[in-house]
């Protein structure tokens, strides 16, 4: 039996762009066919599709008339012109990380440090609420990109909870490195945020998809967030802090340190942590604790290789694993990092559920939980961590 084939394209060319077209050359349920991309950078387009094929396109507006499907992979501030747009045309559209947001009132000169967080909170709900919108008129589909869904970690444990019938109640987590390498990074009205918007939203989700999956299996509904509590600190911005040049410090107005406390419909808890200043590596993981089992899911660093590399040169062409700084001495090597992380089974799934209709495990109700809780919590630490309850759209 033929495979289906389905046109693709890409808005940006940037470190989403690659790992998704290594999830594309894995997929085995359809084929795939690369039309080509759009950027606002036409160096990196023209570099990219010298790599991979197809052709650069000037406008959105050809590459989603030459696309099926379209990867939306640029900053956070283009998500949602670029869902719109798609589907108002009936197509399908993968958003990466972070979904949406607020990015500002549009003036280059934006500050978020003197911006209202109840303000940014009604900002990204409405953009929401417009990509939700546009989807519900549409035959195209939302896929929210989050790997952390797919990592086989992860996916364990839905079975584990969908077998046992497991009640979840707490679970914590944490994504953290020594710094995005993006150079707008730093600037929230590219992003929407910092660590709390870049960072935690990757176990945020896992945690609120682990709690959807609870309550599919035993209720037959999602088990949806209800309150958050946060705080968030600017740690390399202080007046005494001392920069051994290990950490990235060139952040312009987000943080760089956020802890979320979750309390779920059922009164069940989640907490999350995310940073830019945890040297070594990243830092990946959650640990689930139910009435049944306990689950500790390591996507990074894992034991399932480890090297030492008495000198550093000695590995120059060696990909060991993301961020670690080093490469002498010991390491937690990564011989399929994408792989542990979830990118290509992600892909692989959003393309099945194209060509089979079925709805994506990770979708726009996901998506929209995640960042619905992601502006509660900044609302919550500009309240010094009172508890805001999360607005479920």
């Amino acid at each position: 039996m033929a495979k289906p084939t389905i046109r693709v394209g890409f808005v940006g060319a940037g470190f989403a762009a690659n790992f998704h077209m290594d999830g594309l050359s894995r997929a085995r349920g359809v084929e795939p066919e690369f039309v080509g991309v759009h950027t606002s950078g036409g160096s990196r387009a023209t570099a990219f599709v010298e790599a991979h094929g197809g052709q650069v396109f000037t406008t959105l507006d050809d590459l989603l008339d030459a696309s099926d499907v379209v990867h939306a992979l640029s900053p956070p501030v283009t998500h949602e012109e670029i869902a719109v747009r798609a589907l108002e045309k009936d197509k399908h559209v993968i958003v990466e990380k972070p979904f949406t947001g607020y990015f500002g009132d549009g003036d280059e000169g934006f500050d978020a440090r003197e911006a209202s967080m109840e303000e940014a909170e009604k900002g990204a709900l409405a953009s929401i609420g417009r990509m939700l919108e546009a989807e519900q008129a549409s035959k195209g589909t939302i896929f929210y990109a989050e790997n952390w869904v797919y990592a086989p970690a992860v996916q364990k444990e839905r079975e584990i909870i969908e077998k046992t019938g497991a009640q979840v109640l707490w679970m914590h987590g944490e994504e953290a490195h020594s710094g995005s390498h993006a150079p707008t990074y730093g600037m929230w009205r590219h992003n929407g945020g910092g660590a709390l918007m870049g960072k935690a939203v990757h176990p945020l989700s896992a945690a609120l998809y682990l709690k959807r999956v609870e309550g599919r299996a035993r209720l037959g509904k999602p088990i949806r967030p209800a309150t958050v509590s946060a705080r968030a600190h600017s740690l390399t911005r202080l007046d005494n802090y001392i920069d051994a040049g290990h950490l990235r410090v060139d952040y312009h107005d987000v943080e760089d340190f956020s802890m979320t406390h979750v309390t779920f419909e059922d009164g069940t808890i989640a907490t999350v942590f995310a940073s830019e200043i945890v040297m070594g590596g990243v830092h990946n993981w959650l640990e689930v604790c139910a009435n049944n089992h306990r689950t500790v899911c390591n996507l990074n660093p894992a034991n399932l290789m480890q090297t030492y590399n008495p000198v550093d040169a000695q590995f120059d062409d060696i990909y060991v694993v993301e961020k670690t700084g080093t490469k002498q001495g010991w390491a937690s090597t990564a011989p399929d990092e994408h792989h542990v992380h979830g990118f290509p089974q992600e892909v692989e799934a959003f393309y099945r559920a194209i060509a089979t209709g079925e709805a994506p495990e990770s979708g726009s109700g996901l998506a929209a939980d995640t960042i619905s809780a992601v502006y509660a919590a900044y609302l919550s630490a500009e309240r010094s961590g009172a508890e805001v309850p999360v607005t479920l759209l």
